[in-house]
Protein backbone atom coordinates (compact mmCIF):
# COMPACT_ATOMS: atom_id res chain seq x y z
CA UNK A 1 0.00 0.00 0.00
CA UNK A 2 1.22 3.50 -0.85
CA UNK A 3 1.22 6.28 2.32
CA UNK A 4 -1.42 7.67 0.72
CA UNK A 5 -3.59 4.39 0.74
CA UNK A 6 -1.84 3.99 4.80
CA UNK A 7 -3.42 7.17 5.67
CA UNK A 8 -7.19 6.60 4.56
CA UNK A 9 -7.54 3.44 6.15
CA UNK A 10 -5.85 5.33 9.28
CA UNK A 11 -8.35 7.92 9.03
CA UNK A 12 -11.70 5.81 8.35
CA UNK A 13 -13.86 6.97 11.25
CA UNK A 14 -11.23 8.75 13.40
CA UNK A 15 -12.52 11.95 15.17
CA UNK A 16 -8.68 14.00 14.69
CA UNK A 17 -5.33 13.14 13.88
CA UNK A 18 -2.48 15.80 15.78
CA UNK A 19 -0.47 16.03 13.87
CA UNK A 20 -1.43 14.16 10.52
CA UNK A 21 1.92 15.61 8.82
CA UNK A 22 3.98 14.32 11.74
CA UNK A 23 2.33 11.06 11.05
CA UNK A 24 2.90 11.00 7.30
CA UNK A 25 6.68 11.12 8.53
CA UNK A 26 6.86 8.43 10.48
CA UNK A 27 5.56 6.54 7.70
CA UNK A 28 7.27 7.60 5.02
CA UNK A 29 10.61 6.24 7.17
CA UNK A 30 9.03 3.02 5.98
CA UNK A 31 9.88 1.15 9.74
CA UNK A 32 6.59 -0.43 12.09
CA UNK A 33 5.30 2.17 14.31
CA UNK A 34 5.13 1.56 17.89
CA UNK A 35 1.04 2.03 18.63
CA UNK A 36 -0.29 2.39 21.95
CA UNK A 37 -3.60 2.42 23.17
CA UNK A 38 -4.32 2.06 27.17
CA UNK A 39 -7.50 0.56 28.99
CA UNK A 40 -7.79 0.56 32.97
CA UNK A 41 -9.19 -2.76 33.90
CA UNK A 42 -12.06 -0.65 35.52
CA UNK A 43 -14.97 -3.34 34.52
CA UNK A 44 -13.98 -7.41 33.31
CA UNK A 45 -16.48 -7.33 30.27
CA UNK A 46 -16.08 -5.11 27.21
CA UNK A 47 -18.94 -3.79 25.01
CA UNK A 48 -18.41 -3.10 21.33
CA UNK A 49 -18.28 0.39 22.51
CA UNK A 50 -14.65 -0.44 23.66
CA UNK A 51 -14.29 -2.04 20.46
CA UNK A 52 -14.24 0.88 18.23
CA UNK A 53 -10.60 1.88 19.45
CA UNK A 54 -9.62 -2.08 19.53
CA UNK A 55 -10.34 -2.13 15.43
CA UNK A 56 -8.35 1.00 15.32
CA UNK A 57 -5.91 -1.43 16.75
CA UNK A 58 -6.00 -4.12 14.12
CA UNK A 59 -6.15 -1.72 11.45
CA UNK A 60 -2.62 -0.72 12.61
CA UNK A 61 -1.71 -3.91 13.13
CA UNK A 62 -2.69 -5.07 9.43
CA UNK A 63 -0.59 -2.61 8.22
CA UNK A 64 2.35 -4.14 9.64
CA UNK A 65 2.58 -1.56 12.66
CA UNK A 66 3.68 -2.95 16.57
CA UNK A 67 0.74 -2.40 18.92
CA UNK A 68 1.03 -1.86 22.15
CA UNK A 69 -1.88 -3.05 24.14
CA UNK A 70 -1.49 -1.01 27.84
CA UNK A 71 -3.10 -2.27 30.64
CA UNK A 72 -3.18 0.49 33.46
CA UNK A 73 -2.98 -2.13 36.61
CA UNK A 74 -1.27 1.11 37.81
CA UNK A 75 -3.61 3.88 36.36
CA UNK A 76 -6.95 1.55 37.67
CA UNK A 77 -5.82 2.06 41.27
CA UNK A 78 -6.17 5.97 40.90
CA UNK A 79 -9.53 5.73 39.26
CA UNK A 80 -9.87 7.67 36.02
CA UNK A 81 -11.37 11.23 36.52
CA UNK A 82 -12.21 11.59 32.77
CA UNK A 83 -15.89 13.09 32.67
CA UNK A 84 -16.67 12.25 36.37
CA UNK A 85 -18.18 15.03 38.79
CA UNK A 86 -16.29 12.82 41.52
CA UNK A 87 -13.86 11.36 42.78
CA UNK A 88 -13.78 7.35 41.50
CA UNK A 89 -13.20 5.06 44.04
CA UNK A 90 -9.71 3.22 43.09
CA UNK A 91 -10.17 -0.29 42.50
CA UNK A 92 -8.41 -2.83 44.82
CA UNK A 93 -4.78 -4.77 43.20
CA UNK A 94 -7.53 -8.01 43.62
CA UNK A 95 -9.76 -6.38 41.09
CA UNK A 96 -7.02 -5.20 38.74
CA UNK A 97 -6.11 -8.25 38.57
CA UNK A 98 -8.80 -10.70 37.46
CA UNK A 99 -10.51 -7.35 34.94
CA UNK A 100 -6.81 -7.19 32.76
CA UNK A 101 -7.35 -11.47 32.23
CA UNK A 102 -10.79 -10.89 31.19
CA UNK A 103 -9.46 -7.92 29.40
CA UNK A 104 -6.64 -9.93 27.39
CA UNK A 105 -8.83 -13.16 26.91
CA UNK A 106 -11.34 -10.68 24.83
CA UNK A 107 -9.39 -8.27 22.73
CA UNK A 108 -7.43 -11.54 21.06
CA UNK A 109 -11.43 -11.90 19.31
CA UNK A 110 -9.74 -8.96 17.46
CA UNK A 111 -6.37 -8.13 17.81
CA UNK A 112 -3.93 -11.20 16.95
CA UNK A 113 -2.27 -11.89 19.90
CA UNK A 114 1.31 -12.99 17.77
CA UNK A 115 1.84 -9.25 16.87
CA UNK A 116 0.25 -7.86 20.28
CA UNK A 117 2.82 -6.81 23.15
CA UNK A 118 0.57 -6.82 26.44
CA UNK A 119 1.84 -4.53 29.06
CA UNK A 120 1.49 -3.27 32.33
CA UNK A 121 1.99 0.26 33.49
CA UNK A 122 2.83 -1.13 37.30
CA UNK A 123 6.18 -2.57 35.44
CA UNK A 124 7.68 1.07 35.36
CA UNK A 125 5.65 3.15 37.76
CA UNK A 126 6.25 0.82 40.46
CA UNK A 127 10.06 0.94 39.83
CA UNK A 128 9.92 4.89 39.41
CA UNK A 129 9.20 5.21 43.39
CA UNK A 130 7.84 8.43 45.54
CA UNK A 131 10.71 10.27 44.97
CA UNK A 132 10.06 10.01 40.87
CA UNK A 133 6.23 10.70 40.98
CA UNK A 134 6.86 13.73 42.86
CA UNK A 135 9.28 14.36 39.83
CA UNK A 136 6.83 13.65 37.47
CA UNK A 137 4.18 16.42 39.40
CA UNK A 138 7.08 18.87 38.72
CA UNK A 139 6.63 18.77 35.11
CA UNK A 140 2.87 20.09 35.17
CA UNK A 141 0.97 23.13 36.53
CA UNK A 142 -1.89 23.41 38.35
CA UNK A 143 -3.15 26.31 35.87
CA UNK A 144 -2.30 23.70 32.61
CA UNK A 145 -4.65 20.95 34.31
CA UNK A 146 -7.54 23.53 34.97
CA UNK A 147 -7.78 23.70 31.41
CA UNK A 148 -8.93 19.85 31.21
CA UNK A 149 -12.72 20.60 30.89
CA UNK A 150 -13.85 18.17 33.78
CA UNK A 151 -11.64 19.20 36.15
CA UNK A 152 -12.47 23.25 35.31
CA UNK A 153 -15.90 22.46 35.91
CA UNK A 154 -15.71 20.58 39.37
CA UNK A 155 -13.76 23.69 40.25
CA UNK A 156 -15.87 26.46 39.35
CA UNK A 157 -18.81 24.18 40.91
CA UNK A 158 -17.40 23.81 44.17
CA UNK A 159 -17.12 19.91 43.64
CA UNK A 160 -13.86 18.41 45.44
CA UNK A 161 -10.72 17.38 43.21
CA UNK A 162 -8.72 15.14 44.96
CA UNK A 163 -4.48 15.91 44.38
CA UNK A 164 -4.20 12.21 43.25
CA UNK A 165 -6.25 12.37 40.22
CA UNK A 166 -3.84 15.69 38.94
CA UNK A 167 -1.64 12.47 38.87
CA UNK A 168 -3.89 10.70 36.02
CA UNK A 169 -2.90 12.22 33.07
CA UNK A 170 0.95 12.69 33.74
CA UNK A 171 1.20 9.12 34.33
CA UNK A 172 -0.79 8.00 31.52
CA UNK A 173 1.70 10.95 29.34
CA UNK A 174 4.71 8.78 31.33
CA UNK A 175 3.43 5.33 29.98
CA UNK A 176 3.81 7.11 26.50
CA UNK A 177 7.84 8.10 27.42
CA UNK A 178 8.26 4.71 28.91
CA UNK A 179 6.73 2.87 25.54
CA UNK A 180 9.01 5.04 23.09
CA UNK A 181 5.36 5.22 21.59
CA UNK A 182 4.73 6.78 18.22
CA UNK A 183 1.15 7.17 18.26
CA UNK A 184 -1.04 6.38 20.44
CA UNK A 185 -4.84 6.21 20.33
CA UNK A 186 -7.99 7.38 22.44
CA UNK A 187 -11.17 8.17 22.99
CA UNK A 188 -12.55 12.05 22.49
CA UNK A 189 -12.60 12.32 26.15
CA UNK A 190 -9.08 11.44 26.41
CA UNK A 191 -7.70 13.74 23.99
CA UNK A 192 -6.07 16.02 27.28
CA UNK A 193 -4.48 12.63 28.69
CA UNK A 194 -3.11 11.79 24.80
CA UNK A 195 -1.13 15.51 24.62
CA UNK A 196 0.04 15.65 28.12
CA UNK A 197 2.27 11.99 26.23
CA UNK A 198 3.52 14.49 23.53
CA UNK A 199 4.44 17.04 26.11
CA UNK A 200 6.46 14.55 28.39
CA UNK A 201 8.11 12.94 25.92
CA UNK A 202 9.29 16.82 24.17
CA UNK A 203 10.30 17.36 27.89
CA UNK A 204 12.38 13.87 27.52
CA UNK A 205 13.77 15.02 24.30
CA UNK A 206 11.50 12.32 22.04
CA UNK A 207 10.31 12.79 18.98
CA UNK A 208 6.51 13.39 20.13
CA UNK A 209 3.33 10.51 19.67
CA UNK A 210 1.25 11.69 16.98
CA UNK A 211 -2.09 11.82 18.57
CA UNK A 212 -5.34 9.99 17.09
CA UNK A 213 -8.91 10.38 18.70
CA UNK A 214 -11.77 8.04 17.84
CA UNK A 215 -15.13 9.21 18.44
CA UNK A 216 -17.86 7.62 21.22
CA UNK A 217 -19.83 4.97 20.13
CA UNK A 218 -23.85 5.50 20.79
CA UNK A 219 -25.57 2.71 22.13
CA UNK A 220 -28.53 1.08 21.26
CA UNK A 221 -30.60 4.16 21.80
CA UNK A 222 -28.56 5.82 19.24
CA UNK A 223 -28.56 9.03 21.72
CA UNK A 224 -26.72 8.33 24.76
CA UNK A 225 -22.97 6.40 24.76
CA UNK A 226 -23.08 3.08 24.92
CA UNK A 227 -22.64 1.59 28.45
CA UNK A 228 -23.48 -1.24 30.61
CA UNK A 229 -24.72 1.13 33.16
CA UNK A 230 -27.30 2.71 30.70
CA UNK A 231 -28.51 -0.56 29.82
CA UNK A 232 -27.53 0.83 25.94
CA UNK A 233 -24.98 -1.68 25.20
CA UNK A 234 -23.82 -4.96 23.35
CA UNK A 235 -21.37 -7.06 25.39
CA UNK A 236 -19.10 -8.90 22.96
CA UNK A 237 -19.75 -11.92 25.53
CA UNK A 238 -22.99 -11.54 24.38
CA UNK A 239 -24.88 -14.97 23.54
CA UNK A 240 -24.98 -15.31 19.85
CA UNK A 241 -29.21 -14.73 19.65
CA UNK A 242 -28.33 -11.79 22.10
CA UNK A 243 -26.05 -10.15 20.75
CA UNK A 244 -27.75 -10.37 16.61
CA UNK A 245 -31.22 -9.68 18.26
CA UNK A 246 -29.70 -5.88 19.75
CA UNK A 247 -27.83 -5.06 16.32
CA UNK A 248 -31.18 -5.58 14.91
CA UNK A 249 -32.87 -3.19 17.43
CA UNK A 250 -30.61 -0.60 16.31
CA UNK A 251 -32.24 2.13 14.22
CA UNK A 252 -31.70 2.52 10.66
CA UNK A 253 -29.56 5.59 10.43
CA UNK A 254 -27.41 4.51 13.46
CA UNK A 255 -26.98 1.06 11.13
CA UNK A 256 -24.36 3.08 8.61
CA UNK A 257 -22.59 4.81 11.54
CA UNK A 258 -21.98 1.26 13.16
CA UNK A 259 -20.84 0.31 9.71
CA UNK A 260 -18.11 2.65 9.87
CA UNK A 261 -17.15 2.18 13.07
CA UNK A 262 -17.19 -1.58 13.69
CA UNK A 263 -17.40 -3.15 10.43
CA UNK A 264 -13.99 -4.56 8.66
CA UNK A 265 -15.51 -3.96 5.28
CA UNK A 266 -14.56 -1.79 2.91
CA UNK A 267 -15.64 1.94 2.98
CA UNK A 268 -16.42 1.17 -0.71
CA UNK A 269 -18.22 -1.46 0.11
CA UNK A 270 -20.54 0.04 3.02
CA UNK A 271 -20.90 3.02 -0.03
CA UNK A 272 -22.60 0.09 -1.91
CA UNK A 273 -24.15 -1.47 0.42
CA UNK A 274 -26.06 2.68 1.02
CA UNK A 275 -26.75 2.32 -2.09
CA UNK A 276 -28.79 -0.49 -2.45
CA UNK A 277 -31.36 1.01 0.23
CA UNK A 278 -31.10 4.00 -1.60
CA UNK A 279 -32.44 1.82 -5.20
CA UNK A 280 -34.93 0.69 -2.34
CA UNK A 281 -33.57 -2.60 -0.56
CA UNK A 282 -35.00 -3.62 2.92
CA UNK A 283 -32.24 -1.93 5.46
CA UNK A 284 -33.42 -4.78 7.48
CA UNK A 285 -31.37 -6.91 4.89
CA UNK A 286 -28.23 -5.08 4.99
CA UNK A 287 -28.96 -4.84 8.91
CA UNK A 288 -28.73 -8.73 8.75
CA UNK A 289 -24.61 -8.03 6.78
CA UNK A 290 -23.63 -6.35 10.01
CA UNK A 291 -25.08 -8.35 12.61
CA UNK A 292 -23.82 -11.71 11.14
CA UNK A 293 -20.13 -10.03 10.41
CA UNK A 294 -20.10 -9.35 14.14
CA UNK A 295 -21.44 -12.07 15.66
CA UNK A 296 -19.10 -13.64 13.84
CA UNK A 297 -16.27 -12.25 14.92
CA UNK A 298 -17.03 -12.59 18.55
CA UNK A 299 -18.13 -16.26 18.05
CA UNK A 300 -18.23 -17.99 14.89
CA UNK A 301 -19.51 -17.59 11.19
CA UNK A 302 -21.98 -20.85 11.75
CA UNK A 303 -23.52 -19.18 15.09
CA UNK A 304 -24.25 -16.23 13.47
CA UNK A 305 -25.56 -17.79 10.68
CA UNK A 306 -27.85 -19.75 13.33
CA UNK A 307 -28.55 -16.69 15.20
CA UNK A 308 -29.96 -14.87 11.76
CA UNK A 309 -32.49 -17.92 11.30
CA UNK A 310 -33.42 -18.10 14.77
CA UNK A 311 -34.84 -14.28 14.69
CA UNK A 312 -35.92 -14.94 11.14
CA UNK A 313 -37.82 -17.56 12.50
CA UNK A 314 -38.73 -15.94 15.59
CA UNK A 315 -39.37 -12.63 15.20
CA UNK A 316 -40.41 -12.60 10.73
CA UNK A 317 -42.18 -15.88 9.09
CA UNK A 318 -45.51 -15.50 9.59
CA UNK A 319 -45.30 -13.00 12.37
CA UNK A 320 -44.50 -9.58 11.11
CA UNK A 321 -46.88 -7.47 9.00
CA UNK A 322 -45.67 -5.57 6.09
CA UNK A 323 -46.90 -2.28 7.39
CA UNK A 324 -46.72 -1.28 10.98
CA UNK A 325 -47.69 1.82 12.55
CA UNK A 326 -45.28 4.37 13.50
CA UNK A 327 -46.10 6.02 17.22
CA UNK A 328 -44.23 9.05 18.35
CA UNK A 329 -43.50 9.81 21.92
CA UNK A 330 -41.89 13.19 23.29
CA UNK A 331 -40.24 12.74 27.02
CA UNK A 332 -36.96 13.95 27.13
CA UNK A 333 -36.58 11.90 30.73
CA UNK A 334 -38.14 8.57 29.18
CA UNK A 335 -41.62 6.51 29.20
CA UNK A 336 -41.94 3.74 31.13
CA UNK A 337 -42.48 1.00 29.14
CA UNK A 338 -46.39 0.21 29.63
CA UNK A 339 -47.06 3.79 29.69
CA UNK A 340 -45.85 3.82 26.15
CA UNK A 341 -47.88 0.25 25.38
CA UNK A 342 -51.03 2.48 26.50
CA UNK A 343 -50.00 5.70 24.83
CA UNK A 344 -49.35 3.63 21.36
CA UNK A 345 -52.91 1.65 21.89
CA UNK A 346 -51.49 -1.71 22.04
CA UNK A 347 -53.61 -2.21 25.84
CA UNK A 348 -56.01 -0.26 27.01
CA UNK A 349 -54.34 0.43 30.27
CA UNK A 350 -51.01 0.82 31.83
CA UNK A 351 -52.20 -2.32 34.55
CA UNK A 352 -52.83 -4.28 31.22
CA UNK A 353 -49.65 -3.52 30.09
CA UNK A 354 -48.01 -4.54 33.40
CA UNK A 355 -50.11 -8.13 33.07
CA UNK A 356 -49.10 -8.56 29.57
CA UNK A 357 -46.00 -8.15 30.24
CA UNK A 358 -45.91 -10.66 33.33
CA UNK A 359 -47.83 -12.98 30.73
CA UNK A 360 -44.92 -12.96 28.59
CA UNK A 361 -47.07 -11.49 25.56
CA UNK A 362 -44.66 -8.32 24.56
CA UNK A 363 -41.96 -8.51 22.74
CA UNK A 364 -39.29 -5.86 21.49
CA UNK A 365 -37.84 -6.33 18.63
CA UNK A 366 -38.96 -9.79 18.84
CA UNK A 367 -37.07 -10.88 21.59
CA UNK A 368 -39.78 -11.52 25.33
CA UNK A 369 -39.93 -8.64 27.56
CA UNK A 370 -39.99 -9.42 31.60
CA UNK A 371 -38.69 -6.14 32.76
CA UNK A 372 -41.69 -4.10 34.16
CA UNK A 373 -39.67 -1.23 35.01
CA UNK A 374 -37.98 -0.74 31.96
CA UNK A 375 -38.29 2.60 30.68
CA UNK A 376 -37.59 3.50 26.98
CA UNK A 377 -35.01 6.49 26.70
CA UNK A 378 -35.56 9.29 24.23
CA UNK A 379 -33.67 7.85 20.89
CA UNK A 380 -35.28 4.80 21.34
CA UNK A 381 -36.90 3.08 17.75
CA UNK A 382 -38.44 -0.32 18.49
CA UNK A 383 -40.61 -2.73 17.29
CA UNK A 384 -43.47 -3.27 20.18
CA UNK A 385 -45.30 -6.33 20.12
CA UNK A 386 -48.48 -7.58 22.31
CA UNK A 387 -50.10 -11.09 21.58
CA UNK A 388 -49.73 -12.05 17.86
CA UNK A 389 -51.59 -9.35 16.11
CA UNK A 390 -50.57 -5.82 17.82
CA UNK A 391 -47.39 -3.88 16.58
CA UNK A 392 -46.42 -0.60 17.18
CA UNK A 393 -42.67 1.44 15.87
CA UNK A 394 -41.81 2.90 19.11
CA UNK A 395 -40.24 6.21 18.93
CA UNK A 396 -39.10 8.35 21.40
CA UNK A 397 -38.18 11.79 21.14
Amino acid sequence: MSIQENLNTIRRGAEEILVEAELQKKLERGKPLRIKAGFDPTAPDLHLGHTVLINKLRQFQDLGHEILFLIGDFTGMIGDPTGKSQTRPPLTPEEVKENAKSYTDQVFKILDPDRTQVVFNSEWMTEIGAAGIIQLAAKHTVARMLERDDFSKRYKSGQPIAIHEFLYPLIQGWDSVALKSDVELGGTDQKFNLLVGRQLQEQEGMEPQVVLTMPILEGLDGVQKMSKSLGNYIGITDAPDEMFGKLMSISDDLMWRYFELLSFRSLDDIAALRKKVEDGANPRDIKFELGVELVGRFHTGEAAEQAKQNFVNRFQKGAMPDEIPECILEDPEGVPIANALKSCGLVSSTSEGIRMIKQGAVRLDGEKLDDRGLVLVRGTDVVCQVGKRKFARVKVQ
